[in-house]
């Protein structure tokens, strides 16, 4: 396919900006520690009031004195204020104590947490003590770490990826695949901006710690004593630590674009910059001068300064990838020993891959010819990363999914999906462009065996060399080569200039100057849009450029999403605690009272059979024949024997012939309770009967 008027970077800025917002829109993120019991139970109603309030979660969470607050029917506080760590073993639970005595009614519970991955979680709950009763506490309905803060911290966070990413990948890309890049402008904007926007994420999620966690307020990033207790946090010591390991990244990007890069300059040219003539004619003969010693401490040098940065480098990026994973999914759940170095693993592998592929892709659109053994270099980096990011990938799948069915009954397992497709396709994408490669080192290895044989048939003692030995080649001036330019463009008016014997006019200089850059620019991208491999090369790298970052974006989401594992653990145990929560309790009786028309069919509904109130019984009295009948008298009651309550009457409504209902019925705590049933036919016969039923 052939792409005509054709923008690479607006390209990659629209998509970025797109999958950015869109992954960095969903608020509020889902929370990664849940809620998974409380006593009293939610919606109970108790005999006499508990002694404390206690939650249980799925992970580890952090939380303080107003962390939990209960609320009596009016809305005031009326807990002691002060939080109990009731953890034991692997169980994480919290609670908080109450006074004696409280009154009757409805209580409100509210509660805050940070996970131990640093996302907020909150919810509040109702359960009442002796009967129900209208309350005036509001419960919050905003979960914390949502809405403009929520959204403004999400995209912080993708930003920090991607800073990320390109500064250590960018790098890595200069000091392992292609030093010369180190002198490329394009190549140095992409890393310099990596780190500023990294930076600057990370100052970002700093000062919004305070209002994602807590209020929600865009004001509050100016609360300072709030971020006094970020840093104090796991989280915000993460982002801290980042910082002051960024600062440390400042100085290596600055020996890496400065004495690394010189001491890469091309023969020829001296270590400020300057092409090294000073006079001569260029034909070389400084090199002729220059003593072997010289050349041998330079090499020495290249040497020593490659294996400090990096070794260096490592380390710094390694520091770096270990602050996501001490803050966030890998610090939690199972084998966490085993699970943060896992991480800053992938971490690694990601930015060597996604990072080099964009400084990959600034080479070959805004830079000069990159050698075809730079390529091959970044090829066989991403390929290594590949099978990094696979075997580490498939650990942390199985750690944060734990089944099969995970992957598609969950969110995270859907998303997971969707970044395996997003690899595979890269995958794919990178396949085709190693073939580009093979064919630019084919290409370049058939110039290589032209040149050498025009060399053997030449007669005039000149090696003919062109730049076509895979070299970048020597860059001429515009004016000489460029046989587009109109005949005397340059020659002319710097002919006019030297004839008059006066001095040159400096604008006239200028334009020839803007002239020349100009032409050689066109020179330069004339003969690298005329090779076919190299522009197959570079498109193959731009889509796989683009597949990157919505991988990123996914990756982002993934981040922000409550493991498979965790939400598969917290649907069990709901399960466990209500099996049947939404089916209502039916319960057919028999009886027979032991007169005429004494026997019959009682059918008893109790929804939904949860403890509490809030259920309604329905009762219907049939004949044998199964035709509802009125009777004098029906009655029933609850017993809860294990806490000796009752027995608890149940006031029925005669709502029609042989039907009886009642709403609001109280069975205050969960148990096995039994059902009475009384049924009199006449003023002398009637029975009771008993029956057990399971309140959840």
């Amino acid at each position: 396919m052939v792409l005509t008027g054709f923008r690479p970077r607006r390209l990659l800025v629209v998509v970025a900006v797109l999958f950015g917002v869109l992954a960095a829109g969903v608020a509020p993120a889902a929370a990664h520690a849940a809620l998974t019991g409380s006593d009293p139970a939610q919606g109970s109603v108790v005999a006499h009031a508990p002694e404390q309030v206690a939650l249980t979660f799925s992970e580890g969470v952090a939380m303080g004195n107003d962390s939990l607050r209960v609320l009596d029917p009016q809305g005031k506080r009326v807990d002691r204020g002060k939080l109990r760590n009731l953890c034991s073993g692997s169980v994480v639970k919290y609670g908080a104590g109450l006074p004696p005595g409280l009154p009757n009614g409805t209580y409100t519970v509210a509660w805050q947490a940070i996970s131990a991955d640093s996302h907020p979680v909150s919810g509040a709950f109702t359960f009442s003590i002796g009967a129900p009763s209208k309350t005036a506490a509001a419960v919050p309905q905003q979960q914390v770490g949502g809405g403009l803060v929520g959204a403004l911290y999400e995209i912080a966070r993708y930003l920090a990826y991607a800073g990320f990413v390109l500064l250590v990948g960018g790098a890595a890309f200069v000091v392992a695949c292609r030093p010369a890049a180190a002198r490329v402008r394009s190549v140095q904007r992409l890393v310099v901006r990596g780190w500023a926007l990294l930076t600057g994420a990370t100052l970002a999620m700093l000062l919004l710690r305070t209002p994602y966690t807590g209020s929600g307020k865009l004001a509050d990033v100016f609360d300072f004593g709030g971020l006094q207790q970020v840093v104090m946090s796991k989280p915000g010591a993460a982002l801290l630590s980042r910082l002051l390991l960024l600062a440390a990244a400042a100085l290596f990007v600055a020996v890496l674009f400065g004495a690394y890069a010189r001491l890469h300059a091309p023969v020829g040219t001296n270590a400020d910059g300057t092409d090294g003539t000073d006079g001569t004619d260029g034909t070389g003969e400084a090199e002729d001068t220059e003593d072997a010693e010289d050349a041998e401490d330079t090499a020495k040098r290249r040497k020593d300064l490659t294996f400090g940065l990096a070794a260096g480098g490592t380390v710094l990026a390694a520091g770096l990838a270990t602050t996501w994973a001490i803050a966030e999914h890998a610090s939690t759940g199972l084998q966490p020993a085993v699970a943060v170095p896992v991480d800053v693993l992938h971490l690694l592998a990601v930015a060597a891959w996604l990072g080099g592929l964009a400084a990959l892709l600034v080479s070959l659109y805004w830079g000069p010819p990159v050698e075809r053994t730079a390529v091959r270099r970044f090829s066989r980096v991403a390929f290594g990363s590949v099978l990094v990011l696979v075997a580490t990938g498939t650990y942390q799948s199985w750690r944060q999914v734990g089944s099969w069915h995970a992957l598609t009954d969950t969110s995270y397992g859907q998303l997971l999906l969707v970044k395996v497709g997003l690899v595979a396709v890269m995958v794919a994408v990178a396949g085709l462009s190693r073939r580009w490669t093979g064919r630019l080192t084919a290409a370049a290895q058939g110039a290589n065996r032209t040149d050498r044989t025009e060399r053997t048939d030449r007669s005039d003692g000149t090696d003919g060399t062109d730049g076509t030995d895979g070299t970048e080649p020597t860059a001429a001036p515009a004016v000489a080569q460029d046989t587009s330019a109109p005949s005397g463009t340059e020659d002319a008016p710097a002919a006019d200039t030297a004839g008059s014997g006066g001095p040159a006019d400096p604008a006239r200089v200028a334009q020839l100057a803007r002239q020349q850059a100009a032409l050689t620019t066109a020179r330069k991208k004339r003969i690298r849009d005329a090779d076919p491999v190299r522009r197959g090369l570079r498109r193959s790298v731009l889509t796989e450029a683009a597949v990157a970052v919505l991988l990123l974006a996914v990756t982002t989401a993934l981040t922000t999403t409550e493991p498979a594992r965790t939400a598969e653990a917290v649907k069990a145990a709901s399960a466990d605690r209500s099996p049947d929560a939404n089916q209502p309790r039916v319960l057919n009786v028999p009886f027979d009272t032991g007169g005429a028309d004494g026997k019959g069919t009682a059918r008893l509904d109790l929804d939904p059979g949860r403890s509490g109130g809030g259920n309604e019984l329905r009762l219907r009295i049939a004949d044998p024949s199964g035709k509802a009948r009125d009777v004098p008298q029906v009655e029933v009651s609850f017993t809860l024997g294990a806490k000796k309550l009752g027995p608890l009457p149940v006031a029925l409504r005669h709502s029609g012939t042989g039907h009886w209902t009642a709403s609001g019925v109280q069975l205050p705590v969960p148990g096995r309770w039994q059902l009475s049933l009384l049924v009199r036919t006449s003023d002398f016969d009637q029975v009771t009967e008993t029956r057990n039923v399971t309140i959840d």
